[in-house]
């Protein structure tokens, strides 16, 4: 390798590691605000914290590298054209094409290995991180007193405390609704102070009340006043034990969440994706045996038989009306029958081949993302020379415009894809298609040492158009 390809490579991984860590961390926290509200308050702890942050940071990286190398390719070459870097590379007899060629091996060389990554490493992520994400949405917020109002976070009990006395569990002014036993009963529990604390490796919380009375309002089974009954005992001292169960976060097997999609690489993907076709054709095959018994075929008339319908003796013009609305309701019968057996049908049947069409989608996903890397560079690489401007100011603004055009052109795919309304290769591979022959653009002009982007050439375009049209 050439001491000017390594100046090349050492220019372009600094500003690559900078951008894919500013972008990894934007679209990380953009996505766990979507589950922030379910965990909050949970006393989750921070390895909980720091491994499903972990986890669905993995899950980031193949949609936070193209932007990487969008926004790095920019700032490398615009930061060299700037520095007329660029222009004295050329004098020596170098075409851009040749100094573009390290950084594309490299880029080509993280395409490659960013497919491996979203075939092999991401789906173990997502089938870590969104176990993790189901366990933590079961377990319960972390118990928060307030003085003066009820909590009513353990079941079967509504507790107020007015005056928490100090951190280690005293408090004073103690009620307690409990609910626990179900039914028409109920008590409550009134103490004038109390203790709290945790006990057996904090499974169970201990309630110790001292100088209270307990109230028992019990029914029994009538509903007259005269069939209540009203039991008041008093306690210097009485104990509540509940159980914690409920506020551990216990973690579930992760075979079950293996079946999504997202849990899946390309060989699993495919074996579900043809099975699901397969159905669909079988489905479609078997229509016309299964509707065909709600269809009525008409026999000869007879002596006994009328559009057959069974008489009984010879048919008089006065019966003819009623034979004939006999008919009618039940064809109107039959035929709604028909129609609702086909609507059911058609619905499984779509259902059943919008779910092979996404997990085709996921499949495509794989490879339209890690391909999206290379034409990122294929764009930002020569418009960076054609811009000559570096740092994050002009460079983050353009990458930001193709980025999004990219997810729009990617979204609107995936959705015409899942519908069925185009193929879903197509659908998932148009983005990328539509944005390479850009990129191919912004590499013949650059080569050619094209001004399209600056001011001069538009103002002597627009001189040269008024001047043709006198």
């Amino acid at each position: 390798m050439k001491k000017l390809d390594k100046l090349i490579i050492r220019s372009f991984f600094g500003p690559f590691i900078l951008t894919f860590a500013v972008v990894e961390f934007i679209l990380l926290t953009q996505y766990m605000l979507k589950y922030l509200d379910e965990l909050v308050g949970k006393d989750l702890g921070a390895s909980i914290f720091g491994e499903l942050l972990f986890y669905f940071s993995l899950n980031m990286a193949p949609v936070a590298l193209p932007l990487a190398v969008l926004l790095s390719s920019l700032m490398t070459f615009g930061t060299m054209g700037e520095h007329h870097e660029l222009t004295a590379i050329k004098t020596s007899g170098i075409n851009l094409t040749r100094i573009l060629l390290p950084v594309f091996l490299l880029v080509s060389g993280l395409t490659v290995g960013a497919f491996f990554f979203n075939n092999i490493i991401v789906p173990k992520a997502n089938l870590k991180a969104y176990s993790l994400l189901w366990d933590i949405r079961q377990k319960k917020p972390a118990m928060n007193f307030k003085e003066g109002a009820f909590y009513n976070g353990l079941p079967g009990l509504s507790i107020k405390i007015n005056e928490k006395v100090n951190d280690e569990g005293a408090m004073k002014d103690i009620m307690i609704y409990d609910h626990s036993k179900g039914g028409a009963s109920s008590r409550v529990i009134l103490a004038d102070s109390g203790r709290m604390y945790t006990d057996f490796n904090d499974a169970y919380l201990v309630m110790e009340l001292y100088d209270g009375n307990t109230y028992v309002d019990e029914q029994s089974g009538g509903i007259s006043h005269s069939d209540q009954q009203f039991i008041r005992q008093e306690f210097d001292e009485s104990k509540i034990i509940v159980s914690l169960a409920s506020f551990n976060l216990d973690r579930t097997r992760e075979e079950l969440f293996s079946d999504n999609k997202m849990m899946k690489n390309v060989e699993e993907l495919h074996v579900v994706t043809d099975s699901l076709r397969n159905f669909a054709s079988k489905e479609k095959r078997l229509y016309a045996p299964n509707v065909d018994p709600f269809f009525m075929y008409f026999k000869a008339d007879t002596g006994q038989v009328k559009n057959g319908l069974k008489i009984q003796g010879p048919i008089l013009n006065k019966e003819l009306p009623e034979i004939n609305a006999d008919i009618m309701a039940l064809a109107t019968n039959k035929a709604r029958n028909v129609k609702s057996f086909t609507t059911s049908y058609q619905e499984r049947l779509t259902s059943t081949l919008r779910d092979a069409n996404n997990y085709e989608i996921e499949i495509w996903r794989k490879y339209t993302q890690s391909a999206a890397i290379l034409i990122m560079f294929l764009i930002g690489a020569p418009l960076g020379a054609i811009i000559k401007k570096g740092g994050l100011g002009v460079p983050v603004i353009v990458s930001i415009v193709f980025f999004i055009s990219m997810y729009v052109m990617a979204i609107l795919g995936e959705k015409w894809a899942r519908e069925g309304l185009i193929p879903v290769g197509a659908g998932m591979w148009a983005a990328n298609i539509i944005l390479l022959p850009i990129g191919l653009f912004f590499l013949y002009q650059a080569r050619n040492d094209s001004s399209l982007l600056e001011v001069d050439f538009w103002r002597k375009l627009m001189a040269r158009m008024r001047r043709n049209k006198l």
